[in-house]
């Protein structure tokens, strides 16, 4: 489909239940949680983007990749699709785009819902996973070499089907997009966003990782009080993939606050 003066692709996930929208990370294309999407269907009607200059979403040197392009993308998809207020659950780089998104047009999501979003940000600490080791990752992939990498890495390992997937995939992302997404992560004010923001928000974080710090969690209810915040011990950054029964129930539980605190607020 068309949105935003681009091509948007996404996956569908159809079910009965309410919208649910899907932004993943900075080199994970909707493919990568489809596993998450047939999951979801069985509650909640699903649907998976690929972020412009990811997976079969429009790419190229004539697109901006920065967070308030992608994030004009997630508001135009929304309207374009006719989603009702949908919760938009959004992972690392997704979770920024989401709360940009929600600033750009209130009242749009039912709710939002950050997966272990980068904290990082002017006069912050820096995102703790290396644009060395991302980019690394990247160009193994364009050489299709990705498998290999990453049996090599040390990183924690994804599940053998998954892997393939991710393998197969990763060499669909534009190397600009990553290099601006990083770029974005240091320049861009995360908690600037957030304190603009009205709608219910949860929040999942990594138990490993450092990707969100209980300071950071701290300095956060102090601009929402009303922030739920739950930690995933002895799993990483992928968590979606690392330990998919232990994500799935912790998002599940999420989904059903929201959809309750939706229900009621709309009656």
């Amino acid at each position: 489909m068309r949105a935003n003066g681009i091509r948007q692709h996404y996956l569908h996930f159809a079910g009965a239940g309410r919208s649910v929208l899907i932004i993943p990370g900075i080199v994970s294309p909707a493919a990568l949680w489809r596993h998450v999407g047939q999951r979801l269907c069985e509650e909640y009607d699903c649907r998976i983007l690929d972020v412009r200059g990811r997976g079969l979403s429009e790419s190229g040197p004539h697109l901006d990749y920065g967070v308030t392009a992608c994030a004009y993308d997630i508001v135009a998809f929304v309207q374009t699709t006719g989603m009702k207020q949908p919760i938009v659950v959004g992972h690392s780089m997704g979770g920024r785009i989401a709360l940009r998104a929600a600033t750009l047009s209130p009242g749009l999501f039912g709710a939002l819902v950050l997966i272990d979003p980068p904290t990082s940000g002017p006069g912050r600490r820096a995102y703790p996973v290396p644009k060395s080791r991302t980019l690394a990752l990247l160009r193994a992939a364009h050489r299709g070499e990705a498998l290999e990498w990453m049996q090599q890495s040390g990183a924690a390992p994804w599940p053998g089907k998954l892997q393939q997937l991710r393998a197969e995939w990763l060499a669909t992302c534009d190397e600009r997009a990553v290099h601006i997404a990083y770029d974005d992560f240091h320049n861009e004010d995360l908690f600037a966003d957030l304190a603009q923001t009205k709608e219910p928000l949860s929040m999942l974080c990594a138990g490993e990782g450092g990707v969100v710090s209980d300071a950071d969690v701290t300095e956060m209810h102090q601009l929402r009080s009303d922030i739920s915040v739950a930690r995933l011990s002895g799993v990483g950054h992928q968590m979606q993939a690392e330990n998919f029964e232990a994500f799935k129930q912790a998002l599940g539980h999420i989904l059903a606050q929201h959809h309750q605190t939706i229900e009621r607020n709309s009656n």
